[in-house]
Formats: structure tokens, C-alpha cells, sequence
């Protein structure tokens, strides 16, 4: 926690991830893929759920495709995997679906009192379209956004954070913020960029990433970040 005091006292912009740090990913997936394939899954939610992130990952490793093609794909996939049925008009519903996840409680708060000292920015592995929806329900004006869209690629790549470092800040004025070790955390740590570990499902950390400090939720964040 020293460090990052020391960190916060030299930055002015703070970037974060999305899905998963700002917005409910479990609780929008969930409902989402309800809609995709009604209650065809009763108590195998943990099993379907890694399956996603498994297949998600490994689509976005390959040649880069839009997000809400990536969805699709996805879908595509489980659906094969757990012979289950798929009518064509509900290949896209997880790109419908998808801005309407809500924020956790805590989000737009922490955002606006962030908001009152540091630059904000986001670094997603969305389209641009999809997270214009999702930034109506943040309710908090970003000074920049870089989605895959943008940089052609998915984190945990370095294309976000290099056009991070390349537009929009210097890497000592920086601090990142995600729940995702994995697609985050690594990267950042990679390019020497002050990563903070929100860990909202109170997982344990397996990886080599050592973030400057870890919180449960971004309140925590914004009372360690902004002056009293």
C-alpha cells in the first residue's frame, strides 16, 4: 500500500477495464446466455461459464474479428458442445444483450469521485458500438476509450496498452485498474504500467502479477485514491 501512495502522488490518469471491474460480467453473462438458450443448463451455470471463457479466449488469439462476431462465435460453440438447441435469431443476442449489464453498485460512484482528480480511461475488449451503450449506464464522461476495435486486437495483447502509452498518457502518469489478472494484469506488468487488482470474486492470485495493492471493490479504490 506504500507504493501505491507513492504511485498516486505522480499520476493523472487512471485507465480501467470494463467488463468485470466496472459492469456485472457474471451477472450479465448469466442473464444473457439465459436468453440464448432458456433454463437448458439447470445447475451446470459453473460448467457453461468456463466453457465460455475458454472458448472466448482462444477465438481471441486468433486473427482479430469484431467482438460481437467473437459472441456469435462463442455461442456457436457452446451450443455444439452442449447439444443444445440454437435458433438462428438468437445467435446475436449476447451483442444485444450485452450494454444492458448493469454496473456494480459501487461504480458510478467511485467513477465520479475519481473523476474529480484524475483523467479516466477505458481499455476493452468490446466494439466501440457496444460500449457506447454500456457508457450510458456508467453515467461518467471518460476522457479517452480504446477498444479492440480500435488497436484490431484483444487483450491480454499489448496493442490496447501500447496505443495507451502512444495517445493518451505517460507510463509514470499512469495507473491501471482491472479485476483480470490474466487479460490485464499481465500485460501491464510486462510494459512497467502501475496495475491495481480489483478482486471482486475473492479469487486467489495463481500468476506471477504482482499488483501495487488489491481491493474488493472500487470504492475501496477510490478512498485509498482520492484526498480527503
Amino acid at each position: 500500500m506504500t507504493e501505491l501512495k507513492q504511485v498516486l502522488k505522480r499520476i493523472d490518469t487512471i485507465t480501467f477495464d470494463c467488463y468485470g471491474t466496472l459492469i456485472s460480467w457474471a451477472e450479465g453473462l448469466e442473464s444473457s446466455l439465459r436468453s440464448v438458450f432458456g433454463d437448458a443448463l439447470p445447475g451446470r451455470q459453473s460448467e457453461l461459464f468456463e466453457a465460455y471463457v475458454a472458448a472466448e479466449a482462444e477465438i481471441e488469439s486468433g486473427t482479430y474479428r469484431p467482438y460481437r462476431d467473437v459472441l456469435a462465435e462463442v455461442v456457436r460453440q457452446l451450443a455444439s458442445r452442449f447439444s443444445l438447441d440454437l435458433p438462428e435469431d438468437r445467435v446475436d443476442r449476447m451483442s444485444q444483450y450485452l450494454p444492458n449489464w448493469p454496473p456494480f453498485s459501487d461504480t458510478v460512484d467511485a467513477l465520479r469521485r475519481l473523476g474529480a482528480h484524475y483523467r479516466l480511461g477505458i481499455l476493452s475488449n468490446v466494439d466501440r458500438d457496444l460500449f457506447a451503450g454500456t457508457a450510458q449506464r456508467l453515467s461518467v464522461p471518460f476522457d479517452f476509450v480504446v477498444t479492440a476495435e480500435d488497436v484490431k486486437g484483444y487483450k491480454p495483447g499489448r496493442a490496447h496498452f501500447d496505443r495507451l502509452l502512444e495517445s493518451y498518457a505517460k507510463m509514470e502518469s499512469v495507473l491501471h485498474v482491472a479485476q483480470s489478472l490474466f487479460h490485464d494484469g499481465v500485460p501491464a506488468q510486462e510494459l512497467g504500467i502501475a496495475f491495481v487488482w480489483i478482486n471482486r470474486y475473492n479469487e486467489v492470485n495463481k500468476t506471477s502479477v504482482k499488483p501495487l495493492a488489491e481491493f474488493a471493490n472500487l470504492a475501496s479504490l477510490a478512498d485509498a485514491a482520492c484526498p480527503t
